[in-house]
């Protein structure tokens, strides 16, 4: 076996990735901590009680899982920081009044989230607590599509849903969780076949709703239309909906489009309100998540409204353009450390003086510019250095010149 190679789907970073993420994070982090948002850093690993999420199979699935050699206890590697932050808000923050969070962190899944994808995702994300408004809906939205923007993600569609609709037909109904489950699935998957047979025992008025919710997706208007002549009005149906028609308005001018899926039911166990997916045509799967959130808490013995995004990083360097490398300044070593402290002097007879190298070479780099100290001094291995220009000696100045 070859122990160079790595797991299916985990893969490394190399320089031109690695340097243009880490930009991103920056810039993401900076546009976060701009908008009032404190950034928290929880670790990888903690107990697996607090990492899974009550009711939430998938996340049971998707987590890495190992026996702690301290207390033989079962530890987890988080397969999402969100359960995290709202742990550190619960119990660390304790605050009463709105606490607003952000994150940047390595997550691990056992299996991939689409065929493209890789199972060590750089998950960044923001969350809100302790205002359960529309407005706090709106604030994490548009921070979502600002913080794209930022990062260059152009030409964004904009999908929001509301568990709340499937929720009121599910609460209505007082279903068992099995069926509940299958239903959930079936909306899930799309699979109307599946979701006709499950719904076949159930009375009419439940049974023509359900199916008619994959129906249920595209023009915010025309869907929302549809869906108030299709849709009983059980409690909690028509407040979903309200929601929906005010938040999309005011998101328009912010994205390409906007449309709305009442069939979508991502992460349905814990939202407890609007969900929304961002899309670009360049990713099969969603590029940004998120929504409300207020029964997660509970978990911790604290539960708060709230509501949050996140998105992994690496997925968005694969729907950037190309960017040229910027190249740096090649410079030759400090003459004296080589020499063991003798003088000596350039091919052109001037005295090398490593105190006036080390100054134009931090001069350079103060000014922003990349400067590579060439210690083999072998002309064609250059091109590794990254660099288009070289530092030479001419007239007793040190000079910077093209290669």
């Amino acid at each position: 076996m070859q122990n160079w190679l790595l797991p299916e789907h985990v893969e490394d970073m190399l320089p031109d990735e690695a340097w243009r993420v880490e930009q991103m994070r920056a810039q993401f982090l900076d546009l976060l901590r701009k908008s009032g948002y404190q950034l928290v850093a929880p670790p990888l690993l903690e107990y697996a009680e607090s990492l899974l999420i009550d009711g939430s199979d998938d996340m049971d699935l998707r987590t890495f899982k190992l026996v702690d050699q301290l207390s033989g206890r079962t530890l987890a590697l988080r397969a999402d920081i969100t359960p995290q932050v709202a742990r550190i808000d619960a119990h660390l923050l304790n605050r009463q009044g709105v606490a607003r969070l952000c994150y940047a962190g390595s997550v691990l899944h056992t299996q991939p989230m689409g065929l493209t994808r890789t199972r060590e995702l750089l998950q960044i994300g923001a969350e809100l607590y302790g205002h359960s408004g529309l407005e706090s809906d709106l604030e994490i939205q548009q921070l979502m599509l600002q913080s794209l923007a930022l990062l260059g993600i152009k030409d964004v569609h904009l999908d929001l849903g509301h568990v709340g609709v499937f929720r009121a037909l599910m609460n209505h109904a007082e279903l068992d969780k099995e069926l509940e489950g299958e239903l959930f699935g079936a909306l899930q998957s799309k699979d109307s076949a599946a979701l006709k047979t499950l719904a076949r025992p159930l009375d009419a008025t439940l049974r023509n709703a359900l199916l008619a919710l994959p129906t249920l997706y595209g023009n915010c208007a025309d869907v929302l239309a549809k869906a108030r002549k299709l849709l009983p009005d059980y409690p909690g149906m028509g407040a979903a909906l309200d929601d929906l028609q005010s938040i999309s308005g005011k998101l328009q001018p912010l994205v390409s489009s906007v449309g709305i899926d009442l069939a979508d039911l991502r992460g349905y166990h814990y939202h407890s309100g609007m969900v929304f997916a961002a899309y670009h045509a360049g990713s099969h799967d969603a590029i940004a998540l998120g929504g409300r959130y207020d029964d997660l808490g509970k978990s911790f013995g604290r539960a708060r409204a709230a509501t949050g995004f996140s998105m992994d990083l690496r997925q968005l360097y694969r729907l950037l353009p190309p960017q040229a490398a910027r190249l740096g300044v090649c410079a030759p070593p400090y003459e004296k450390l080589l020499s063991g402290g003798c003088p000596t002097k350039s091919l052109t007879g001037h005295p090398l003086d490593d105190a006036v190298l080390r100054d134009k070479i931090a001069q350079l780099r103060a000014a922003g510019e990349a400067v590579v100290v060439d210690l083999l001094g072998d002309a064609t291995l250059r091109r590794e250095l990254q660099c288009d220009r070289e530092l030479v000696l001419r007239d007793g100045v040190w000079q910077v010149v093209a290669l």
